[in-house]
């Protein structure tokens, strides 16, 4: 039996990790004292003792965390955003290409993916590697999600029954470009520029929707949705988490995608809109699932050998 331990337990990723593991009989979760669990040394003792360690703190908290490992064989899982383009750590999205879960399996160190990051980097990245999209391509893209997206305090804000009328309408925010997952949309894709993103949150608990435009007389040739389509089914063929919606799918649901049709699942669905002119690619997914404990759980799944869906819901 496999031992696990949480670093920030109490925050909301490291709570919906904690959810996944009800029913598993594989592991075994250690449980450092709710007085000592900000404690250097306890922290130090329950990481070391542990086959794989989740860190779901603050940046500079992870990276004092990681200081702490002395046991070589402890695999450490980063859920921040410290570490997601730092030499030595693997992303741990299994779907960025064909080498990446063998990566992910052999690796001590693994950088969990960004929620926006992995809707933007699901559609990106395929259409760089097929040579569609260029790389000084001026990408933009667009997301909404629930707010548990914003951590414990957005939810509070959002949760409390005396709060301000404003909380009932679209929050934009990030108006910067400086956003912390920019960094990683744009290594994980190989793209020459930061992508121009516009984010918000609404109100709703979970599920995003990322979209990311194209002008088709851009790309590197004149291409159909179906071609489009074609690039991504090759790309995720056999993948379990990520589904690649038929031509059309938006129609049966009258014409729209809602951001939170994917809530409560770990799977992430591509649908591609537009004409031979304008084309829109979606990812639909949620924020808390694929976009984080979920993702999370799936990267500890291939590290164990254990089929990736254990405890996840496909």
């Amino acid at each position: 039996m496999k031992k696990i331990f949480i670093d920030g337990a109490e925050g909301t990723t490291g709570l919906k990790i904690k959810e996944r593991f009800q029913d598993r009989t594989d592991i075994e979760i250690l449980k450092i004292d709710s007085e000592l669990r900000k404690d250097e040394n306890e922290i130090k003792k329950f990481i070391n003792a542990s086959d794989i360690t989740f860190l779901c703190l603050p940046d500079a908290a992870a990276i004092e965390a990681v200081k702490l490992v002395e046991n070589p064989d402890t695999v450490i899982i980063d859920t921040s955003t410290a570490h997601r383009t730092a030499e030595g750590w693997t992303y741990g999205f299994a779907e960025l290409d064909g080498a990446q879960r063998e990566k992910i399996a052999a690796s001590k160190r693994i950088a969990n993916p960004g929620c926006y990051a992995t809707g933007f980097i699901s559609l990106v990245n395929p259409l760089v590697k097929a040579g569609l999209l260029p790389k000084d391509y001026p990408v933009s893209c667009f997301a909404i999600s629930g707010y548990s997206g914003g951590g414990k305090k957005l939810i509070a804000q959002y949760e409390d029954p005396d709060r301000d009328k404003k909380f009932g309408a679209a929050r934009m925010y990030a108006f910067g470009q400086t956003h912390k997952h920019l960094k990683e949309m744009k290594a994980l894709c190989g793209i020459d520029r930061l992508p121009l993103f516009s984010p918000l949150t609404t109100d709703y608990f979970s599920g995003m929707a990322v979209q990311v435009p194209l002008f088709t007389d851009l790309l590197t040739k004149k291409v159909s949705l179906e071609d489009i389509k074609a690039i991504y089914d090759e790309h995720y063929k056999g993948q379990k988490f990520i589904k690649v919606m038929p031509i059309g799918a938006e129609a049966e649901k009258g014409n729209v995608i809602f951001s939170d049709e994917m809530s409560g699942r770990d799977d992430l669905a591509i649908y591609i809109t537009g004409n031979e002119d304008r084309v829109v690619v979606t990812s639909s997914f949620d924020n808390l699932g694929k976009g984080a404990s979920g993702a999370a759980i799936q990267n500890m799944n291939i590290v164990l050998g254990v089929d990736e869906a254990t405890g996840l819901v496909i």
